[in-house]
């Protein structure tokens, strides 16, 4: 199915369809009158001769500095090639796709002036594969992702790197093969190509999903550790969760409840006589909730972010007038995805300690480390040292990005927003909290095998039948490595999640695209 951009909306999911599913993408027709219009608008007034920031003028600190009219292409060239001066490892081609579908629905608004002819070599680099390399460091998110943004830029001018079928090329050669041509950037066009908080956004909407998909295989995963430590589920009770209202401790613990109804192992341990559990069972829906209305919060934002027209300045053909502003700093962004940086490592440090107490469950009936042979085998000692590498690991990673600034262009940039770093490193700390849960999901797969032959809830069982088939049985030792590299894939891929879902019809959050594939 193609997507088709009319400059006023954008789902979030659309995002990810484009970015990961390679959905082809067009411009509705209403949208291309109002491409047409400013484009227009801005020629007259480069025409008339007026001074506009950016057409006639230089830029940051040298806004007073007039630029002859027949410079005024030139103009716009250095300015692409002097602020592609990003470094570091380049951004996954998921991510760079979903900047540039979020900068073609921005141009698509009629507000930024491109010609038309522009806007198509944009949809072309994106329907037919060719994919800017951009390095990921180099923006501090005001005047948005400035560095970023003007490495995507090089490849329209057939400068830079580009990737087309699987090859790193120059950006002149992978635009022959696609069968494309590179242009020369008309009046004000690489200042509106550049000055946006596209890059930031792109990464933290996928951040996003791929958060919500890890708070739903949290709730699956906390259930499955929860039964087999023999913990209650009483916690779940509706008027309790009632009591305090917030949305996502209410749908954490029905889940909860779904997921282990008509458990065998639940049943077996009705009247034990313990009254409390640890926290990290006991407070379940509490903390978990908590993460799930932060991502709420920030999909909120990144919805409305989504839509934005965020370069400068803007035109208004209705009025024929130009204004300046500051819609590109990027501090919505950077403060939702620390947010969610926080939350995300609050979902992963509750796991490892689910995970500590499975290994260490002795009075719970459970042998110590989960071995079949303690002593002589050390069972899952160590995939709860890795989990907590990796919360310590994502602990420091969660320093809020949006709290710093530093100023740039000699002062007249004096305070920016960082959000380009929060989004990377709630990117990195995502795959830090994958690694955790599929740490706890382990040692919950090998606790509920000491509960055996009673049956698992419903859809706690289906979850232990679907990560079963990525990770076998620990009935003997052996490397644990291979099995801390398969549960993530259970997770990832929306086996775990999905069949617990499947069974129960639970309120999680289903994967859409997975590498590149429907999941």
């Amino acid at each position: 199915m193609s997507v088709e951009l009319d400059g006023r909306r954008l789902a979030l999911e659309t995002v990810e369809q484009v970015a990961i599913g390679r959905a082809p993408v067009e411009v509705g027709v209403q949208a291309r009158e109002r491409v047409a219009a400013a484009c227009a608008c801005v020629e007259r007034h480069f025409a008339a001769g007026d001074v506009i920031y950016g057409v006639t003028t230089g830029f940051g600190r040298m806004a007073n500095v007039v630029i002859a009219p027949e410079d005024a292409f030139e103009l716009q060239r250095n300015l692409v090639l002097s602020h592609a001066a990003g470094t570091g490892a380049p951004l996954r081609e998921e991510q760079v796709r979903a900047a540039a579908l979020l900068q073609i629905s921005a141009l698509a608004a009629g507000h930024s002036g491109v010609r038309p002819s522009t806007l198509d070599l944009l949809l072309a680099l994106l329907n037919r594969g060719v994919t800017p390399v951009v390095p990921s460091q180099g923006s501090v998110g005001a005047s948005g992702d400035l560095a970023p943004l003007a490495h995507m830029t090089l490849t329209l001018m057939g400068e830079g790197e580009a990737t087309f079928e699987d090859e790193r090329l120059p950006s002149r050669v992978a635009l022959e093969r696609a069968g494309l041509a590179p242009i020369v950037l008309g009046a004000k066009e690489g200042l509106s190509l550049i000055n946006g908080t596209e890059v930031m956004t792109g990464i933290a909407i996928l951040s996003l999903l791929r958060a919500e998909r890890l708070l739903a295989v949290g709730d699956v995963i906390g259930a499955m550790s929860l039964e087999a430590f023999l913990g209650t589920d009483a916690v779940f009770d509706r008027r309790i969760n009632a009591l305090r209202p917030h949305p996502g401790q209410a749908q954490v613990a029905d889940n909860l409840r779904s997921l282990l109804d008509d458990s065998e192992i639940m049943r077996s341990h009705r009247d034990c006589g313990r009254v409390q559990d640890p926290y990290s069972f006991r407070c379940i829906s509490v903390v978990h909730g908590a993460a799930r209305d932060a991502a709420a919060h920030a999909r909120s934002v990144l919805e409305i972010e989504a839509i934005s027209v965020t370069d400068n300045p803007l035109v208004f053909p209705e009025d024929d007038e130009f204004l300046t502003g500051g819609n590109f700093h990027g501090q919505p962004v950077g403060l939702v995805c620390d947010f969610l940086k926080a939350a995300m490592v609050e979902l992963a440090s509750i796991s490892e300690r689910r995970c500590y107490l499975l290994l260490n469950g002795e009075e719970r009936g459970l042998p110590l480390f989960l071995s079949r042979r303690p002593g002589l085998d050390s069972g899952l000692m160590i995939a709860q040292y890795t989990a907590a590498a990796l919360v310590s690991e994502s602990k420091a990673l969660a320093f809020p990005s949006s709290v710093d600034s530093i100023p740039t262009s000699a002062g007249q940039e004096d305070h920016v927003s960082m959000g380009t770093i929060a989004a990377r490193t709630l990117d990195a700390i995502l795959d830090n909290v994958e690694g955790a849960l599929a740490c706890e999901l382990l040692c919950a797969l090998a606790a509920t095998d000491f509960r055996r032959p009673l049956r698992s809830g419903r859809g706690t069982q289906a979850a232990y039948d679907a990560a079963r088939a990525f990770v076998a049985p620990l009935e003997r030792p052996r490397a644990l490595g291979p099995d801390v590299a398969a549960a993530p894939a259970a997770i990832g891929r929306g086996a775990v999640a999905t069949a617990a879902e499947a069974v129960r019809g639970m309120n999680l959050v289903r994967p859409l695209f997975v590498e590149g594939r429907r999941a």
